[in-house]
């Protein structure tokens, strides 16, 4: 903090009991987790400890707030009324404890992270100050490998594995202020031994972040998720229903919303939200030659024009995933993903030179996007612009005016439907948002979630940064070698490294499959699923959802196998679910292949 770097840690109170000596205890009694009770018990030197994580746990120095300076291997007074109910479950499961002495009380501070996950890297702020802190409580369990990955970030500069989840930099400045972590600690701790539901959101510190017309989605029945930071819809409730999340590793208790959802884009239109991603510009004549340097494929520097490309570290892994726009002479704008908007901002500062300022921009607008094949009809009901595709083809981008308000318009589709991408300055979103909701009835429009928007992106076979694609792999494996030209005269980063990538033989490739027989939720298809080649596991997926447009459960993943896409069609291929294998046939093409360019 002293020299401006953020580091989101913050301590909770921590307890655990120590017996007085139990006879004959054995010295190899294992380790006991109880997941359910919040306990873990082991032998301590002739002796039982009992400890908690327990679901709401409590901020230490609540008072002062700030750790003291002079704290070390301090001690807080015992807390016998918190503890209790937790002791009384571990004696129901270690009757020995009820009549244990209890030698000693420990009350301490324990830090935790804001997702219970470790800070790892590069820290956004100084150049080569690296952390490798936030273990949890479980520092003991992964030192050698948080020990291993910091040696060789020190070492290149960069990691060639997919950990976005530990690299410090998926957090913002406001992670660290007081009075989001304080709050956020009384979960965090619990989180180590609470169920890891899929698509869990946190319940605390939430609401730091909201959009203008927040209320106008939250009447809409909209459940919401945090994404970069923002309180974004992850579905909307249908008829009346709750907009809560039922976990289960099943059957999705938002399946009917996103069904809705998903149909009515490809057969009307529909409202995504796009605000949350991560939005840089750069204005300068050298603007065009930094990126061609840092970017994989050839930048078009002609106003409107949208590049999709990737950035990459030296030894040729996608470090980034994202679309330059030309929006005028000398200046560009670049979006990425939501989540990683100070990895990739760190990144691209990195490299480009010092006398080129990059400027954050993702709070300055609000992004509709407006997708399916009624969206064209819905902005010319409110825009006097020209859209036809002669006129607005895909991959590019202009300013038009709605109701008085300059926006600037992409071309452009995450869902595979036709669409715009709309960019309005945060002042002017709301009104714009109440218009688009209230000309899009007689276009049978419908907010969407972030659920649709995935399911949709599945169905088209676009990947997603930090699922499909990581520094872990590369281009050619990922089968978007498209994205890197041959063309431009200039050693883009990595241009070294792909080029002997390109003369080997490509081990491990991406690949998308269906199930043979699909119902939603059976099996919950997620990530990390081993994939098999009659009883040899070849790979493991890397996406997961279910296609109700399609009525298929959809996985992606990478696999390690001699033989083609043809001919693995021919072949017996499972992917395994709770260690049950699930008959699944390889797709050599999307479920959806859409003509952009005739649309």
């Amino acid at each position: 903090e002293k020299v401006g770097v953020s580091v989101p840690l913050y301590p909770a109170e921590h307890f655990y009991v120590i017996t007085e000596p139990i006879e004959n205890l054995s010295k190899t009694l294992p380790v006991i987790r109880d997941f359910d009770n919040s306990t873990y018990i082991k032998e301590d030197a002739g002796k039982i400890l009992v400890g908690i994580f327990e679901g709401k746990s409590i901020p230490a120095f609540d008072k002062t707030s700030l750790v003291p300076e002079d704290f070390s291997f301090g001690e807080f007074p015992e807390n016998f009324e918190h503890f209790e109910p937790y002791l009384a479950s571990a004696i129901k499961r270690f009757p020995v404890l009820e009549k244990a002495g209890i030698r000693k009380f420990f009350a301490g501070p324990e830090s935790f992270t804001p997702d219970t996950n470790t800070l790892l890297g590069e820290v956004p702020e100084i150049k080569n100050f690296f952390v490798s802190c936030g273990l949890n409580s479980i520092g003991i369990g992964s030192g050698g490998g948080v020990g291993k990955v910091t040696a060789e970030w020190l070492i290149t500069g960069h990691i060639n594995q997919d950990i976005f989840s530990y690299d410090i930099k998926r957090f913002q400045k406001f992670h660290s202020e007081l009075g989001f972590i304080k709050k956020r600690i009384t979960e965090t701790l619990g989180d180590l031994y609470g169920m890891h539901w899929p698509f869990k959101q946190h319940k605390t510190s939430r609401n730091i972040k909201t959009l203008p017309y927040h209320d106008n989605l939250k009447s809409f029945g909209a459940c919401f998720g945090v994404s970069g930071g923002y309180e974004r819809p992850m579905w909307f409730a249908l008829d009346g229903e709750k907009a809560e999340y039922e976990y289960s590793y099943n059957y999705q208790s938002w399946y009917p919303s996103a069904e809705y959802e998903t149909n009515n884009t490809i057969k009307n239109v529909g409202l995504f939200d796009l605000t949350p991603f991560s939005k840089f510009e750069i204005k300068s004549d050298k603007a065009h030659k930094e990126l061609q340097r840092i970017c994989t494929a050839n930048i078009k520097d002609e106003i409107g024009k949208c590049t999709y490309t990737h950035m990459l570290n030296s030894d040729g892994g996608i470090e980034t995933d994202l679309t330059v726009v030309c929006i005028d002479k000398n200046y560009f704008r670049i979006i990425s993903s939501a989540a990683t908007r100070e990895r990739d901002k760190f990144h691209i500062n990195k490299h480009i030179s010092k006398d080129v300022e990059l400027k954050d921009v993702t709070d300055d607008y609000c992004v509709f996007g407006l997708f399916g094949p009624k969206s064209r009809d819905l902005i010319k009901t409110i825009s006097k612009d020209n859209f036809d595709k002669s006129n607005f083809k895909f991959g590019t981008a202009k300013y038009i005016t709605i109701n008085g308000v300059k926006v600037w318009a992409q071309r452009l589709s995450y869902v595979g439907e036709l669409g715009f991408e709309l960019y309005v300055s945060i002042n002017d979103a709301k009104k714009i948002y109440e218009l688009l909701i209230e000309k899009g009835k007689d276009f049978n429009l419908s907010n969407c979630g972030m659920h649709a928007m995935d399911i949709m992106r599945m169905e088209s076979g676009f990947l997603h940064w930090g699922h499909d694609i990581s520094p872990e792999e590369n281009q050619y494996q990922a089968g978007l070698s498209f994205t890197i030209s041959n063309k431009k005269d200039v050693d883009f980063i990595g241009k070294q490294a792909l080029e002997k990538i390109r003369k080997d033989k490509i081990k491990n490739r991406f690949a998308m499959f269906t199930l043979k027989e699909s119902k939603p939720g059976e099996p919950l298809l997620l990530h990390d699923e081993p994939i098999y080649l009659e009883d040899k596991i070849i790979g493991r997926s890397t996406s997961g959802n279910y296609s109700f447009n399609f009525k298929k459960n959809l996985t992606f993943g990478y696999i390690n196998s001699d033989l083609s896409d043809e001919e693995l069609k021919n072949e017996n291929l499972f992917i395994e679910v709770e260690k049950k294998k699930y008959p699944i046939t390889i797709q050599t093409e999307a479920l959806k292949r859409t003509d952009f360019k005739n649309l």
